[in-house]
C-alpha cells in the first residue's frame, strides 16, 4: 500500500477566527493519527488572511501537543525567508519536544513581494539563489556532517527527517544530489511532475540517511458520500484558488452549488488543469483516481490536501479516503 499523509493549510474560514483555525487543525491531526496517516504537514504562508500557518514551527508545536504518534512537519518551510541557524534551532526544539516525529520539508520559492521582503529584512531573490548552500548548511547544523564554527543548541544531533519540496526541476535535481526524499507539489503545479520524478530517480545519489529515491506526490483529495456532495464541498477550495489567481485572496468561503459552471471558460480551464492531481468525489471515485495517480507516478507516498469550509467535512474526507485505500 502506498502511504497516505496529510497537508493542512490551516485555513481561516469566513466568519471564524485564528483560534478556530488552530483548534480545527488539532482535531484534524488527531483524526489523521487515528485513521493511520503517516504524516501531518503544515505549510508556511505569509500575509494571507485565509491561511494561519505563517509561524509553521509554532503551529507544529500545537499539533504535536494534540497528537502522540503521527509524524509532524513542514510542507514546507520557505528557507529563503530564514537563516539556516534559526530553522535548526526551531526544529531541534521540536525534536526535543516530540522525539522521532519531526519532518523538515524545505522549499525555495520566496513567495513575497517588496513589502514582505522589507518586513523580513531579507533580499529574498538573493536568498533563493543561495538556497542549495543554505540547505547544506542547515543539514550540517543538524547532523554535524560538516564542521561549522558554531553549534545550534538545540539543533545539533536532532533526529529530524529532511525533505526537499518542489514544483519544478530545480528541487528534483537538488534532492537527487543531496540524497533527500522528494515531495512534489502536484496538487497546484502539475506541469513538471513526470519529468521531475524521472530526473530525481535517475540522478539520485545515496546519502547517510537515504539509500534509494523516495517520492511523495501531492493531490487534492475531498471525499464525501456522493460525487455531487464532494463537488459542493470542494467548491470552497476552488473559490479560494480562483480568488488567489485573480488577485483577490481572502478567507475560505462557504460552498457554492455548481461553482465550476458559473465560471468563464478560462477559469474553468485553469481549474481543470490543476485538477490533474485531484480526487474529488465518492469513496469509489476517490479510490479510482488515487490508484490511477499512484500507477502514473509510482509514488511511495501520497499527501492529500484540500480545505473545506466545515471542518467536519475534512475530517470525514480523511476517514473515507483511508477506508477505501487501506488494504
Amino acid at each position: 500500500m502506498t502511504a497516505l499523509s496529510v497537508l493542512d493549510l490551516v485555513p481561516v474560514r469566513e466568519g471564524s477566527s485564528l483560534p478556530d483555525a488552530y483548534e480545527a487543525a488539532a482535531r484534524l491531526a488527531r483524526t489523521a493519527e487515528e485513521a493511520g496517516y503517516a504524516r501531518y504537514w503544515v505549510a508556511e504562508h505569509h500575509v494571507m488572511e485565509g491561511i494561519a500557518g505563517a509561524a509553521a514551527s509554532v503551529v507544529l508545536a500545537h499539533i504535536g501537543n494534540a497528537t502522540s504518534t503521527i509524524r509532524i512537519g513542514s510542507g514546507g518551510i520557505m528557507l529563503p525567508n530564514h537563516t539556516p541557524f534559526t530553522i535548526a534551532e526551531q526544529f531541534g526544539t521540536l525534536d526535543a519536544l516530540f522525539p522521532g516525529r519531526i519532518d523538515l520539508g524545505l522549499g525555495r520559492a520566496p513567495g513575497a513581494g517588496p513589502e514582505l521582503q522589507r518586513a523580513l529584512r531579507k533580499d529574498l531573490h538573493v536568498a533563493a539563489e543561495q538556497f542549495p548552500q543554505d540547505v547544506t548548511e542547515l543539514r550540517a547544523l543538524l547532523t554535524g556532517d560538516i564542521e561549522l564554527p558554531i553549534a545550534a543548541t538545540p539543533g545539533l544531533g536532532a533526529n529530524v527527517e529532511m525533505w526537499m519540496l518542489g514544483s519544478s526541476l530545480f528541487g528534483a535535481r537538488l534532492a537527487a544530489k543531496l540524497g533527500l526524499p522528494y515531495a512534489f507539489a502536484s496538487h497546484f503545479a502539475p506541469d513538471h511532475l513526470d519529468t521531475a520524478l524521472e530526473l530525481y530517480r535517475r540522478d539520485f545519489q545515496p546519502s547517510d540517511t537515504l539509500d534509494k529515491p523516495h517520492v511523495m506526490a501531492a493531490m487534492t483529495v475531498i471525499a464525501a458520500e456522493t460525487d455531487e456532495t464532494a463537488e459542493l464541498i470542494a467548491s470552497s477550495q476552488l473559490q479560494a484558488f480562483v480568488r488567489l489567481r485573480t488577485g483577490s485572496p481572502g478567507k475560505l468561503p462557504p460552498p457554492v452549488d455548481d461553482y465550476r459552471a458559473s465560471l468563464p471558460a478560462p477559469l474553468q480551464a485553469m481549474l481543470a488543469h490543476i485538477g490533474q492531481a485531484s480526487a474529488i468525489g465518492s469513496p469509489q471515485t476517490v479510490r479510482t483516481k488515487i490508484r490511477e495517480f499512484v500507477e502514473r507516478t509510482q509514488a511511495d507516498e501520497i499527501i492529500v490536501a484540500g480545505s473545506t469550509f466545515d471542518p467536519e467535512d475534512r475530517i470525514r474526507s480523511l476517514e473515507l479516503t483511508m477506508d477505501v485505500i487501506a488494504p
